[in-house]
């Protein structure tokens, strides 16, 4: 069998997307040895994710809880999700398509592509390359639609419709899709994608032209860095431009395996190591793997190699996985009674970064953002920040975690990291007096006069009332002299505290200026200071 190359940016040539529908669950239906027109549903936490197209003609959807799925077919077979099976079952169809096109790219189990400049010279023409693969892939037992573009993205979308886009066609057959097509593919798409979608839907632009007819400069300043990679995609443009530099020759991992390797289990051991390794030559070098090609040698020098793509760079676990789908699908032959299998046990693994890009190319989420929880990213950034606290100090990074209190500052404890996380004040607690929703947008601590109409200083009496109606506020703004604002309104005040005589009244206001700021305003020790501002 040839050895599969890098897959190149389709710039020029075209390319051909091979997707297997509904692969979670045709994967569970291969490992259990049932029968095509058998309905099957693939669960994560208690719902369906994936169905069969026999499930479906059921009424069985995506979204159903367990109960609801098999109450509309109750002889359906539920399985629980398993990355790993729908690897290892996907390797046989990989097997395939590379004997006919030796150049072949996986995006994930049940979805690959291949460039055509090489193919279509071989079989005659497009239409030509994308039967002989449906046929090749049939003969396996599976089920496939091909979608032939210009671009990776179009051809993808292509894929899932069996349509074939003439050259130069990507725009127009974008145009009419639906906006949520751009979020339809993980592979390529960021975790936030679906918000992206969602957002677009309420503002107004239902399909992919319409998004694609925003200008690249609307979408950047309004938008999220992931929707200027979307932007390209729905304008036809390659999704990811070039990384610009060729990966270094010290990234590339060669391991000689002693011993050889015949048993699953050491493959995916080994393969852990070796990600690990990899990712620490990729942190050396200050960059990130987004294109990964994995090969492995037996001792008669037999030889399987797949090159892998993600849209997001590949951490440690994302590479042993795919190691592991990769070795564990040719050494068992991807399902039970297979026959194709190494001749011999692997004596030599090689991992070699295809695509890489600078870490300041990629951005990284924290929490609280917003997108949804990644336990991966959460890593990422627990990890640097141990590195700067390693060089700042053990009180230099600080975690803000709940805390009881009546006050916006009282409501957040700083704990510094690796600290247990307790807070000060128990946010479970009553709290009578606490300051209302919404919390301020920005916390101060700017000292402030509050004026009645003569001019004098208004304070908060020991009965929780202003000496004065207040009318005005001045504050000190540095560099600009002292400011100045009529009240348009004001609430309050509130005491917080009121021990002892006049100089321990605490209490707080909130005012609306002339100029339609709103403040928080915070009274003690007979003076007052902006404590927060509303946006």
């Amino acid at each position: 069998m040839a050895t599969p190359d890098r897959l190149p940016e389709p710039r020029g040539g075209r390319v051909l997307a091979l997707w297997c529908p509904d692969w979670p669950a045709t994967a569970a239906a291969i490992a259990d040895d049932l029968p095509p027109h058998h309905p099957v549903a693939v669960l994560h936490a208690n719902r369906v994710v994936a169905c069969s197209a026999p499930a479906r003609g059921a009424g069985v959807r995506r979204g159903m809880r367990k109960r609801q799925a098999q109450a509309a077919c109750p002889e359906m077979t539920v399985v629980v999700t398993d990355e790993n099976r729908d690897g290892r079952i996907f390797e046989p169809v990989v097997s395939v398509v590379a004997d006919l096109v030796p150049v072949v790219e996986v995006l994930r189990p049940g979805l690959l592509v291949v460039p055509l400049s090489t193919a279509t010279r071989y079989f005659g023409g497009e239409d030509e390359v994308a039967e002989k693969l449906i046929d090749a892939v049939a003969a396996v037992g599976v089920e496939a639609q091909a979608g032939v573009a210009d671009q990776l993205f179009t051809a993808v979308i292509a894929a899932r419709h069996h349509e074939h886009v003439d050259p130069g066609g990507d725009v127009a057959f974008l145009a009419a899709r639906p906006v949520a097509d751009l979020a339809v593919e993980p592979s390529l798409s960021d975790p936030g994608r679906t918000e992206l979608v969602d957002l677009l839907r309420r503002l107004g632009i239902p399909t992919i032209g319409a998004f694609a007819a925003l200008s690249v400069r609307d979408v950047a300043t309004r938008f999220s860095a992931d929707a200027v990679v979307a932007h390209r995609l729905a304008a036809a443009l390659p999704g990811r431009p070039p990384s610009g530099r060729t990966p270094p020759a010290d990234l590339v991992i060669e391991h000689a395996c002693d011993p050889p390797i015949e048993r699953v289990d050491a493959a995916a051991f080994l393969g852990r190591r070796l990600a690990d390794e990899l990712a620490g030559r990729l942190r050396s070098a200050a960059v990130a793997c987004t294109r990964l090609t994995v090969e492995a040698i037996t001792e008669r020098g037999q030889r399987h190699t797949r090159t892998w793509r993600c849209a997001q760079p590949l951490t440690p676990e994302a590479t042993a996985d795919r190691i592991r789908w990769q070795l564990e699908g040719w050494l068992t032959g991807g399902r039970p009674g297979a026959e194709e299998r190494p001749d011999s046990p692997i004596g030599m693994l090689r991992l070699e970064p295809v695509e890489v890009v600078t870490a300041g190319t990629l951005q990284y989420a924290l929490s609280g953002n917003g997108l949804p929880d990644d336990p991966e990213l959460d890593e990422r950034a627990r990890r640097s920040l141990v590195r700067v606290q390693g060089l700042l100090g053990g009180d230099a990074v600080q975690l803000p975690i709940p805390s009881g209190g009546r006050g916006p500052r009282d409501r957040v404890t700083m704990v510094a990291l690796g600290d247990e996380r307790l807070p000060k004040r128990s946010p479970d607690a009553p709290w009578p007096g606490r300051m209302p929703q919404p919390t301020p947008a920005v916390l101060l601590d700017t000292p402030i006069q509050v004026l009645d109409l003569a001019g004098r200083s208004v304070a908060v009496t020991g009965r929780g009332a202003f000496s004065a109606e207040p009318t005005t506020v001045r504050m000190e703004r540095p560099g600009r002299g002292r400011g100045s604002w009529e009240l348009r309104w004001w609430a309050g005040p509130w005491l917080t505290g009121t021990t002892g005589g006049i100089d321990a009244v605490t209490a707080r206001a909130q005012v609306l200026l002339d100029d339609s700021r709103a403040l928080l305003l915070r009274y003690e020790k007979q003076g007052w200071a902006v404590e927060g501002v509303y946006e």
